[in-house]
């Protein structure tokens, strides 16, 4: 990996870049505000996370042993994708030891979240990168009578949804990230929550501007919901550092600190 001084790569970047952020080029544009929703873990759900950590920890740590940690981000990668499904329901797990874990304290979080926003009126976006977790929370807001609509990479008839959608025929639009990140304009919803948290805030930013965009005439609402003391709350702490070192490209100004990444940081997450 090589690294860069980051005032050394700004004054060489800076004759040919210019940065119009959204704030600066659409001041019209009305408020957005972000909250961040926790919950915890049951006794059977902690349980079965932290059964998970200690199994793919010592499986990470045998594969760099062996192979190095350049050659291991596949090992690494999929301990953490098993440690985040858990956090989303332990039912994405095809392992036996998830399937007797029926609990799931972030769907009980959304379900109560979603009925009190709906309450209130809102129009909502609800993004996961887990089509599985959509079929998921498909079923269970079905169970509620609550109108919705979903979009993912699978869907045929993409306008017809959208359209749906906008015209106020769905009360809740269910997209996968990787479907939804870009290319809508859905000013119709006010709320947009984000059922599972993404390395990259950057991604997570596209979708939320589906709704927060020209156009939009309410204020935002952008939930975020986190299991406590989990690979997802390392996750927030890792997309502030990101955040900091993108807006660190562009102004000079601001105190530089080492913001370096690296395979190591990415066995932090499993500990």
């Amino acid at each position: 990996m090589i690294l860069v001084d980051k005032q050394l790569l700004n004054k060489r970047i800076k004759p040919f870049m210019i940065r119009r952020t959204k704030e600066k080029v659409v001041s019209e544009l009305p408020a957005k505000s972000e909250i961040i929703k926790y919950t915890q873990f049951d006794a059977k759900q902690s349980k079965l996370y932290e059964s998970i950590r200690v199994t793919m920890e010592k499986k990470v740590q045998e594969a760099v042993k062996n192979k190095g940690l350049g050659s291991s981000h596949i090992t690494i990668l999929d301990a953490l994708l098993k440690l985040r499904q858990v956090c989303c329901d332990p039912s994405l797990l095809s392992i036996e030891e998830a399937k007797k874990v029926k609990e799931s304290a972030k769907l009980d979080l959304l379900l109560d979240l979603l009925d009190e926003l709906l309450q209130e009126g809102r129009k909502i976006l609800l993004f996961s990168q887990f089509t599985s977790m959509l079929k998921i929370i498909e079923e269970r807001i079905k169970e509620r009578n609550i109108s919705y609509v979903k979009l993912t990479g699978s869907t045929i008839k993409r306008e017809e949804v959208i359209n749906k959608f906008s015209a106020g025929e769905a009360d809740v639009f269910l997209i996968s990230l990787k479907a939804g990140g870009v290319g809508l304009n859905l000013v119709e919803a006010d709320t947009v929550i984000h059922y599972d948290p993404w390395w990259n805030p950057a991604v997570e930013n596209q979708a939320t501007d589906r709704a927060h965009r020209i156009g939009q005439k309410k204020a935002v609402f952008v939930y975020k919901l986190i299991v406590e003391n989990t690979i997802e709350q390392k996750i927030l702490e890792l997309q502030l550092k990101k955040k900091a070192l993108q807006e660190g490209i562009y102004d000079t100004n601001k105190q530089q600190e080492d913001m370096k990444f690296n395979g190591n940081e990415l066995l932090e997450l499993l500990r």
